[in-house]
């Protein structure tokens, strides 16, 4: 409200200085002001001081305030002044109402403005004088002397009619247009605004779901590498805890065993941290299938036996994939060694199709109530790991108790159009 002072100011002093009210109200031919013109005066000056509090409240009660200063300009026409520059608080208005109401209100207030201008134009002027009052005025008097003198008069004052109308009518569309281009440009603006504001939020949900889905990625390495890993050495360590009073050099394998065991795991480990910039060790290739022999290896020397069968023509895979694939058989012969118990064997299978990969990892060890509890349920990081890196290929993954003992876990991996 502040901020429309000034302008209404600047409006009222300008119409004080440049209109004179005290030459205009009731001075339609050009006499002095009258003390009986007082009231007149006064009229004015509230008129006037409408008008401009219409332009001061303008933003908060934008159709009111139309109608005060539609109101003013009224009265200042009854008393035979013209619009006088404080009337254009009735432009100032009509901008307002186009800029901050819809379009149909917005028309609708031009035309009730442009229906009371016509009116105003054709109407409202002074009547001209009748054919037998021109008659019976002579000449020399200031009027018509004749029937067409008094033709081109009303003539004349048609046309100045029409042509006030063109004028006052074209400034209140100007007015409205104004408006009206400025309510659309600010709803333009306000739509960009709120689709960067849409945009900022979607890449601040990506961005929340990307490190979710790193966070996971990263859990279930380190799962996978420090699982393995402990349950080599606690194996290896219960078998040399086993054999120290009876056969030392059981022991003394053992136990080297435990530190290259542990030392793998500990450089997996640098691997995985690696790849999200904690350590500087990316030059350590990320195992695969091709690694499995060495993880059999290790396998076999904690005494669980397991061999490998390959089935079908070997195909490169791609570098995530060949990496789930082998994390998919670690975890499996990690959960062999905890749960199948002493004297347990394993096999791993891996059948290549035209279209996908297929893993199996069965065991002849004890049922496992709990793993396969796990497996039906979803729970157990080691199944869910495995369950959640196969779903991100789009692939199919079973595990659960064999009918005569053991445990098999089977994964298939679609590899169409992955091959390198």
């Amino acid at each position: 409200m502040l901020q429309d002072a000034a302008p209404a100011a600047v409006l009222l002093a300008i119409c004080v200085l440049v209109n004179a009210p005290n030459a205009i109200v009731g001075n339609t031919a050009g006499t002095p002001v009258a003390a009986g013109q007082d009231g007149q005066l006064a009229l004015w000056w509230a008129a006037t001081a409408l008008a401009a509090g219409g332009v001061v409240l303008r933003r908060r009660w934008p159709l009111p305030m139309l109608a005060v200063c539609v109101l003013s300009a009224g009265v200042h026409v009854a008393q035979a002044a013209p619009l006088m520059i404080i009337d254009l608080s009735v432009l100032v208005l009509l901008y307002t109402v186009a800029s901050r109401y819809a379009w149909v209100t917005s028309l609708a207030a031009l035309t009730c403005l442009l229906l009371v201008a016509a009116g105003w134009s054709l109407y409202g002027e002074r009547p001209m004088p009748g054919p037998s009052e021109v008659l019976s005025m002579g000449p020399g008097l200031g009027t018509p002397s004749g029937p067409k003198e008094v033709m081109r008069v009303h003539r004349q004052a048609s046309a100045d009619a029409w042509s006030g109308l063109s004028v006052l009518g074209s400034a209140l569309v100007a007015s409205w247009a104004i408006g009206s281009g400025a309510r659309s440009r600010r709803a333009y603006l306000d739509e960009l605004h709120a689709h960067a504001r849409d945009l900022e939020r979607e890449r601040d949900q990506q961005a929340a779901l990307a490190v979710a889905a790193e966070r996971a990625r990263i859990s279930r390495e380190l799962h996978d590498v420090v699982a393995h890993g402990l349950s080599l050495m606690v194996i290896q360590a219960q078998g040399g805890a086993a054999a120290l009073d009876n056969t030392p050099a059981d022991t003394r394998t053992a136990l080297e065993t435990i530190v290259t065991t542990g030392r793998d795991s500990l450089a997996d480990m640098r691997h995985v941290l690696a790849a999200v910039g904690e350590v500087d060790d990316a030059w350590h290739p990320q195992p695969g299938l091709a690694h499995l022999p060495a993880l059999l290896t290790q396998v076999n020397r904690a005494g669980t036996p397991v061999r490998l069968r390959v089935e079908g023509s070997p195909v490169t895979l791609p570098a995530t994939m060949d990496l789930s694939a082998y994390r998919i058989v670690q975890e499996a012969l990690t959960n062999t060694m905890k749960h199948a118990g002493t004297g347990a064997a394993a096999s791993v299978v891996l059948t290549y199709h035209d279209a996908e990969i297929g893993i199996e990892i069965s065991d002849n060890g004890r049922a496992r109530t709990g793993d396969a509890g796990a497996s039906n349920t979803g729970a157990g990081n080691g199944l869910r790991g495995m369950r959640e890196r196969v779903k991100l290929f789009g692939g199919t993954f079973t595990a659960g108790p064999k009918p005569r003992g053991g445990f098999t876990v089977r994964a298939a991996l679609p590899i169409q159009g992955h091959a390198t």
